[in-house]
């Protein structure tokens, strides 16, 4: 989905304050929660600023790729598809989460995501939906990054299709 090896690979550093959960509401089956520590960082693709926040433990997480014109503001952003390279501003979102031992994977393709910033401190809260990758569902998405510290570095943010 997102070339962010980097940034997956900071999540749950020692120190790491900020925290993810997410609830996944599957239509005819059991919502799905789950809690892990969080990080955030400043990316960059050709000519577009970013900030990715990554949340992930065991085989669950989340990630959200924030992308913006003019500035990183507090507010309602739009979701926006992965492979959306015309819309100035928006979240793209993708979900993993594991149920017995089936993985699951939902990147969202409708809702909001609210974001409020506080000097380098982030919290994010998506609510959305998008069709599972098997196509199998279209579950309720209710995910929260909470008092997310942006690290000082940088990592790429490349969507790959």
């Amino acid at each position: 989905m997102l070339v962010l090896g980097v940034a997956l690979a900071a999540c749950g550093r020692p120190g790491s304050a900020g925290w993810m959960r997410a609830r996944v509401a599957r239509p005819h089956a059991d919502t799905v929660r789950f809690d892990a520590p969080a990080s955030a960082h400043w990316c960059v693709a050709p000519g577009r600023p970013g900030v990715v926040l990554v949340g992930s433990t065991g085989g669950n997480g989340a990630l959200v790729l924030l992308r913006w014109r003019d500035s990183l503001a507090p507010g309602e952003w739009p979701l926006l598809q992965r492979a959306d390279t015309v819309s100035p501003a928006g979240a793209i979102v993708g979900l993993r989460f594991v149920v017995a031992t089936v993985a699951h994977g939902v990147p969202l393709d409708s809702g909001t995501a609210a974001v409020t910033r506080v000097g380098s401190v982030l919290s994010v809260r998506v609510r959305g939906t998008g069709l599972e990758v098997t196509g199998e569902s279209r579950p309720m998405v209710d995910l929260t990054f909470e008092a997310v510290a942006l690290a000082r570095d940088t990592v790429p943010c490349t969507v790959q299709l």
